[in-house]
């Protein structure tokens, strides 16, 4: 019996968990499946025979090292900051580890000692990172053996509310951490290329230097550029590429609404507000407008943000109720980001009847034989619950195909790596087919990037 030890049982793992279940008796595996919460661990392992649960602290040595022992491969699903502990330890015991999550600087100094060791240090396995480069691995990769050069490589993903959920004027619910879609694109500039120039957005600037797609089906959609693509030039050998630009997918007219949140401060992490759990809703709009004796809050808003009293942009904040002034913040010390959080979570949080979908669009151009051609891939999956949510599903099951193949040592070499290699990403890319995670790849001439039909720079 093969034991994998899965550490951490939040949102994406139910799936996870039903999948190496689905599994444990043709590939004779038990599961210890262990969180903080015992009872959050229990809830779901549901008590089947070949799940066992631990409460688990990961900064417990004893704890720690009592449940590594026994393993023969480990999961990692905890927040990304904590997976070093976890890592230190399974060099220690000669154990592999599986995490969707980026490679850290931690991490990544490992690599030596996890290859002396034989060890895969599986990373990046989730959806974006992920699915995302396993998908655009794959076609390069087939680009390049057909005898083609690569010009043009653009990504984007987005974790958006289904169209059937769709209810607000934001056109847009969480489905993931909130945290991370407040303060999105912070801490540096987002860097580029487009045919042969480099490009920077600050972020005071990012949500208003968007674009647009469209997705077969599914229609229009804007991106903003994520904060590094120039390191992908590396990752996927796209050194001679004229454009690689990868970005963040949401509604069209999102990033517009956003950009009122950014040019007011609120989404600031840096500090913390003075009376922050007696401010009211209002309060704390107010906070970030100028003082007037004779002006409400609403006349100093429109005015410092300069939208009209009929503008979309007025509606959507009139629907996330920031000027109601009996409503409290009820936090602590916090910062504008937080507080903003709080707010938002308030109406953007999935109701129990809530579908969430996950969208991905690659676009390849490249030359081959004297002709230009361009590939558009689009990935749309729609979750079916608030257990078996898109976002779990094109999570989880990547992590778990990734555990299984490296358990059977189909996935060998050693390492600490992301999955951009033909021997990882062809099996799971074809496994996630029968789970109904699929590309619909379209060709087309191609046109490089020009996406206003005319001659610039």
């Amino acid at each position: 019996m093969r034991n994998i030890l899965i550490v951490g049982a939040g949102k994406s793992t139910a799936v996870l968990i039903e999948y190496l279940l689905e599994k444990s008796q043709s590939e004779n595996l038990t599961l210890t499946i262990c969180d903080l919460s015992l009872e959050t661990a229990k809830k779901l392992a549901s008590n089947h025979p070949r799940a066992r649960v631990l409460g688990l602290d990961v900064f417990n040595e004893e704890q720690r090292d009592a449940a590594l022992a026994t393993a023969d491969i480990v999961i990692s699903m905890l927040p990304a900051r904590y997976h070093i502990q976890l890592a230190k330890a399974c060099l220690h015991f000669n154990k592999h580890l599986v995490t969707a999550s980026y490679i850290s600087d931690e991490m990544a100094a490992l690599d030596e000692q996890v290859k002396a060791k034989g060890l895969v240090f599986m990373n990046e396995i989730g959806v974006d990172p992920g699915i995302d480069h396993m998908s655009a691995m794959n076609v390069i990769d087939r680009i390049r053996h057909a005898g083609g050069k690569m010009l043009l490589f653009e990504s984007f993903t987005g974790g958006l509310v289904a169209p059937e959920s769709d209810t607000n004027l934001w056109n847009y619910k969480f489905t993931w951490n909130p945290r991370n879609v407040v303060v999105a694109g912070q801490g540096g500039v987002a860097k580029f290329i487009q045919e042969g120039r480099y490009k920077y957005i600050p972020y005071n600037r990012l949500f208003r230097r968007t674009e647009f797609i469209k997705v077969p089906e599914y229609g229009k959609f804007e991106v903003y550029a994520n904060r590094d693509s120039l390191k992908y030039r590396k990752i996927y050998q796209l050194e001679d590429a004229l454009t690689i630009y990868r970005g963040t997918i949401r509604r069209v007219g999102f990033s517009r609404a956003w950009n009122m949140f950014v040019q007011l401060g609120m989404t600031d992490d840096s500090y913390r507000m003075e009376n922050s759990a007696s401010m009211s809703y209002r309060d704390f709009v107010n906070s970030f407008l100028p003082y007037s004796p004779t002006d409400s809050v609403e006349l100093k808003m429109r005015h410092n943000l300069k939208i009209d009293q009929d503008d979309i942009m007025w509606e959507k904040l009139e629907e996330l109720d920031l000027f109601n002034a009996e409503k409290k913040v009820g936090l602590e010390n916090a910062t504008p980001a937080e507080i903003l959080q709080k707010i938002l979570m308030d109406k953007w949080t999935l109701a129990p009847e809530d579908k969430d979908m996950i969208v991905m669009y690659h676009k390849f151009g490249y030359e081959i034989n004297g002709q230009k051609k361009q590939i558009d891939a689009t990935m749309v999956n729609i979750g079916a619950d608030q257990t078996h949510t898109a976002m779990a599903r094109t999570v989880g099951l990547p992590v778990g195909i990734a555990a299984i193949k490296i358990l059977n040592g189909e996935i060998s070499t050693p390492g600490v790596q992301l999955p951009i290699t033909k021997e990882v990403y062809a099996p799971i890319l074809k496994e996630l087919e029968s789970h109904g995670i699929e590309f619909r790849e379209e060709e087309k001439e191609y046109l490089g990037y020009n996406p206003y039909g005319q001659v610039g720079g």
